[in-house]
């Protein structure tokens, strides 16, 4: 169920109900242990024991002690897959019914750390500690939450409303409000924490400050705008001019009034001391007299300081609803404002990145962070959104802020995506951490993603930047190794041609690079897309052909296979023979061509070429053509579009990942809207420095179709093709410890709070 239309109710915990916001850095408390949760903890099952009895056999011991309750099932679903949210949810479900606190903390420990964006469940943990009679560790929870998902209006509410119930002292209560107030005071939906303040203040009948807060609601853009500025018009209407202004208005009233009327005041004191000042407040006689006739000749009256009073707030609020009137198409546009599990549509995703566009072109700063907060709620789980953050805060060299968002999504919420590590590893070496970007790489090709092909090619890019040529062979080498092991691998034929490329085109040795081609037709002797590369490396490579080296090796790809021995298909080798004509007509004699003719027409007579030509035309046959007309067009690339690409282009033979990404990519805005556009999120990569010309761009092998570049506003931030859920879990050791929010100390004496109080 989504949240109610006005955001006066948060949807249920069957939807993770959270108008839940992220934190500026993560709560030491909240995510110390983030990293046990990707390699599961063994103690996790420990919340149950099979007693058996010490007499049965041990036939008897195994079938009791396999027997297991709900709980312990669940457990061991959660450990073996920490992400499953539907199982976390049972497992808590199951756990509450025992009223057990051991039980109790471990499950909402555990899952908080792994989910800690569901507020929900953070003011059900404090629930229970508030039913064990614990003030001190409800408090300790509700300061967990906040530090967790410090921008959610809902958790600071419920803060505030059980602080209220607790505390005594108001200026402690002030205090806690205005902290959050801080934060989420100009969220949309904020009017639910500014209605508890409200509140508070009018059961202590504290006019003037319930005043002021007014005043400072109705200058916000946020959903009741309206409603406040009526509620606060009929509020002045209660009450004298003197308790609704602040003390600087006062003042200014004071300084306006005529000398005359200040001496009337301060005679109404002292006639009120000589008893002439009757019951009301009223001089009598004379002194009243005089003081009517000084006032009547004075432009100073009460009624025009309320007047000022009124047409310095009508300003406030007329200034906000011109606001509110440029944002209202894209609040209304937010269906889902809190986090959860499942996707978004693509129309609310569009309408994130306008709205993202909208801001950042207004140039406020502290608004264009709290709107990528409140983005990263609902889209925590797309990695194109915090790649735009942080680039976008690099843009502005915020790097504190940058930092902090890339370490929540590395470490938390999209941990176990490919391409934020990938973006983590580049932006760690354009700013100089060489080895901090190398264990991202290692951790990618080792733990995360083994076998990832863009993975790999950058890694060792990446070594060949920083002049480690045996280091850049290690990766293919390794990378080979571990597909070698394999029963089967669709990555490896395309990691010997990119390792041949490398070779070739980088270290400039080419013999190295024909031997690698050997090695791998060696061990796999049946795979076209080598074949295909091969001929493909010979024919656009500089320097002298080796003709004599490269027909022997057609000659025995194309020959009819023996008995009992596998070998490729009739069209395959035929198909590899035309590719060969094509080179021996380029770049061989008029001998060899027609040898290498004969030959062919003996091995496929002459209607089997034409028809398998004419499949090629059509598209089902021989992807030759494709293949140089791709190579063609594709000149020397800068690293960064090329690789960006680099997943793709090996699609029909590598083959898909077993999980399709969901739809991330934002809708083209109309022409008009271009300019609100300053940046495209795959750009956040930066360019890369060309290692050699046209890598990446090896499209034809194994291709169905051209796989041509696509134009750079058309890259969406998470367009490295699609990866597989299943791998094996993170355990991220190697980010380093940036710096964690200070505790809470609670301030002397109530202060509005600066945009970001001391938690950078």
């Amino acid at each position: 169920m989504e949240a109610a239309a006005d955001g006066s109710a948060a949807a249920p915990l069957s939807e993770v109900e959270a108008s839940t916001d992220l934190p500026t850095v993560p709560s030491e408390d909240a995510t110390s242990t983030v990293e046990a949760t990707l390699v599961p903890d063994q103690s996790f099952g420990g919340n149950s024991t099979v007693v058996t009895d010490t007499t049965t056999d041990v036939q008897g011991q195994a079938e009791e002690s396999a027997v297991l309750t709900e709980e312990d099932r669940l457990w061991n679903i959660v450990m073996a897959n920490p992400a499953d949210f539907t199982a976390w949810t049972s497992l808590i479900q199951e756990v509450d019914k025992s009223e057990a606190p051991d039980r109790i903390h471990r499950v909402y420990d555990k899952f908080l750390e792994e989910f800690p964006l569901c507020y929900g469940y953070w003011k059900k943990y404090a629930d229970h500690e508030i039913r064990w009679g614990s003030h001190q560790s409800t408090i300790a929870v509700y300061e967990r939450a906040v530090q967790a998902v410090t921008y959610s209006v809902d958790i600071w509410t419920h803060y505030c409303s059980y602080f209220i119930s607790k505390q005594e002292d108001p200026d402690e209560i002030r205090r806690l409000f205005e902290r959050g107030l801080s934060y989420v005071g100009s969220d949309y939906m904020s009017h639910i924490l500014w209605d508890k303040y409200l509140e508070f203040e009018v059961g202590l009948n504290e006019i003037n400050r319930i005043s002021q807060l007014y005043t400072r609601i109705i200058q916000l853009p946020i959903q009741k705008l309206d409603h406040y500025y009526h509620s606060y018009k009929q509020f002045i209407t209660l009450h004298t001019l003197s308790d609704l202004q602040t003390d600087e208005e006062k003042i200014a009233t004071m300084a306006a009034m005529p000398a005359t009327t200040i001496t009337e005041a301060n005679n109404v004191e002292a006639g009120a001391a000589e008893g002439v000042v009757d019951e009301e407040g009223n001089m009598m006689g004379a002194k009243v007299e005089g003081s009517v006739k000084q006032e009547q000749g004075s432009e100073w009256s009460e009624e025009n300081e309320l007047a000022k009073f009124n047409y310095f707030r009508d300003e406030l609020y007329k200034a906000a609803k011109e606001q509110d009137a440029r944002i209202s198409d894209y609040e209304s546009a937010i269906r889902r404002p809190y986090f959860h599990v499942k996707p978004l549509d693509d129309a609310q995703l569009a309408n994130w990145h306008r709205y993202l566009d909208f801001m950042e072109k207004e140039g406020d700063f502290a608004k264009v962070v709290k709107l990528y907060e409140r983005c990263l709620i609902a889209c925590a789980n797309y990695p194109e959104y915090w790649i735009r953050y942080v680039s976008h805060m690099d843009l502005q060299g915020s790097m504190e802020y940058a930092v902090d968002a890339l370490t929540r999504a590395t470490q938390i919420f999209v941990k176990r995506r490919p391409e934020i590590h990938l973006f983590a590893a580049r932006f760690k070496e354009e700013h100089g951490d060489i080895e901090g970007a190398r264990l991202e790489y290692q951790f990618l090709n080792s733990t995360l993603a083994p076998g990832l092909l863009e993975s790999i090619v950058r890694a060792a890019n990446f070594e060949y930047r920083q002049a480690n040529i045996d280091g850049a062979s290690m990766v293919f080498t390794s990378a080979i190794e571990y597909e070698k092991s394999k029963e089967e691998s669709r990555a490896l034929p395309y990691l010997f041609i990119q390792y041949a490329r490398f070779l070739d085109q980088v270290v400039q040795d080419t013999e190295k690079a024909r031997g690698v081609y050997a090695d791998a037709l060696a061990f796999l002797p049946l795979s076209k897309t080598l074949w295909e590369a091969l001929i493909h490396f010979e024919t656009y490579r500089s320097g002298p052909k080796d003709l004599e080296r490269l027909e022997s090796l057609i000659e025995e790809a194309t020959s009819a296979p023996k008995p009992d021995v596998p070998g490729l298909s009739a069209v395959d080798r035929e198909e590899i023979s035309n590719i060969y004509l094509e080179f021996v007509d380029l770049f061989g004699d008029l001998e060899r061509l027609k040898k290498a003719e004969a030959r062919h027409r003996h091995l496929f007579p002459l209607r089997k070429t034409l028809e398998s030509r004419k499949r090629s035309s059509d598209g089902s046959g021989s992807d030759r053509a494709k293949m140089l007309k791709v190579s063609a067009s594709s000149p020397a690339q800068a690293g960064g579009p090329a690789y960006a690409n680099g997943q793709s282009q090996w699609g029909a033979g590598y083959g898909q990942q077993g999980y399709v990404q969901p739809s991330q990519a934002w809708q083209q805005q109309p022409a008009q809207q271009a300019q609100a556009q300053p940046q495209q999120w795959n750009a956040a990569y930066g360019p890369q420095p060309a290692g050699y010309n046209a890598y990446g761009t090896y499209g034809a092998y194994g291709a169905t179709q051209p796989q041509a570049l696509p134009p750079p506003q058309q890259q969406p931030a998470a367009a490295y093709g699609s990866y597989a859920q299943g791998y094996t879990p993170q355990a991220f050791p190697q980010q380093p410890a940036y710096p964690q929010q200070p505790a809470y100390t609670q301030q002397q004496a109530p202060a509005q709070q600066a945009y970001y109080p001391a938690y950078y």
